[in-house]
């Protein structure tokens, strides 16, 4: 089958290539990939950021979103048969969307939208796990609180948004104003554009913040919380519980510490918390948010669709920062774009 292959670490490390269709254990499902989709994360392993913690062994193929067509199921399967549409965000260390054909952990498996196309679905399962796991799990938000989330437009920021409005929340958003119109469709109530704006000089009181930028603006969302707030980011520093996740050894948690020090100690000093996010899969989880896609609560944003020939390019297209709302979609249907 043709795959996007990481063959070494590095910017120029992904190639085309023919690889052996992947062997189907007895939990799990093969899917044809009908789409799949180009996550800040793939270029983050692509790269090697996480080799000491997710050892994958080049070459592996790349792709950490995926929706298609079960082809196979294992043994033990159940719930699903062939011929089911289905989208996942595959367990780390099994990923590989960017190829014609996956095998996936039943449990990361989840029915597809019916109100989505394979395209859309596509778009969805790291980023709607993402802010499920941040606003559910880990904040626990609640109706009436007050949550702030960096760069709106984005795939994660224009999911969260969405769902923190779901949740009862009060939401506000960073975003060029070229994007306002978008993240108040989405239901921001507050909107400030972060090319003329300081947020930290307007935003106070706040119960979340979900930073996806990183730097100075993670230091700065940190004064925007109200006492005991909690201070979310996807891009680091990582933290122990980071290490604690993938199930590393203790001294690297040692080591997550030593990077997010001036962090936490910056946030203790506030009187709010700091801690590092890295989303899981989970195919149950999709389930209820696939029921929240087809009830009309969430939508996907979706900046342009590339022929599957074309992966590279798509990844380019997102690292140059040339996405101006939502997801990048790879489709294996020429007539998609």
């Amino acid at each position: 089958m043709k795959a996007f292959v990481v063959e070494k670490y590095g910017k120029d490390g992904v190639r085309a290539a023919e690889v052996p269709e992947p062997s189907v254990g007895d939990r799990d499902v093969l899917v044809r990939v009908s789409a799949a989709s180009i996550n800040p994360l793939d270029k983050m392993v692509r790269n090697g950021e996480f080799k000491q913690l997710l050892k994958y062994k080049p070459p592996f193929v790349l792709g950490h979103d995926v929706a298609g067509v079960v082809t196979r199921v294992g043994s033990a399967v159940r719930g699903f048969e062939v011929g089911d549409e289905v989208y996942a965000r595959p367990r780390d260390l099994r990923i590989g969307g960017f190829a014609e054909y996956i095998a996936i952990d039943m449990d990361d498996v989840a029915p597809k939208p019916v109100s989505l196309t394979p395209q859309e679905a596509a778009a969805v399962p790291l980023v709607a796990l993402a802010a499920w796991q941040v606003l559910v799990d880990q904040a626990h938000v609640k109706p009436g609180q007050k949550v702030l989330v960096h760069a709106g437009a984005g795939g994660l920021g224009s999911t969260v948004i969405q769902l923190a409005k779901h949740l009862g929340a009060t939401v506000a958003t960073t975003a060029s104003a070229h994007s306002e119109k978008l993240v108040k469709s989405l239901g921001a109530d507050v909107v400030v554009d972060y090319k003329t704006e300081d947020f930290s000089k307007v935003l106070s009181g706040f119960d979340l913040v979900l930073d996806a930028v990183g730097g100075a603006n993670l230091e700065k969302s940190l004064t925007v919380l109200k006492p005991g707030g909690l201070a979310v980011s996807v891009v680091g520093p990582p933290d122990a519980g980071f290490a604690r996740q993938l199930g590393a050894p203790s001294f690297l948690g040692l080591v997550m510490n030593v990077l997010s020090r001036k962090i936490r100690k910056r946030a203790k000093a506030l009187g709010v918390r700091y801690q590092f996010f890295f989303m899981q899969a989970n195919g149950s989880q999709l389930r209820e948010l696939g029921a929240l896609y087809d009830s009309g609560k969430l939508r996907p944003v979706i900046d342009r669709t590339f022929p599957f020939d074309q992966t590279l390019e798509a990844m380019a297209y997102v690292e140059q920062g040339r996405t101006t709302a939502g997801k990048v979609v790879v489709s294996m249907t020429p007539d998609s774009n």
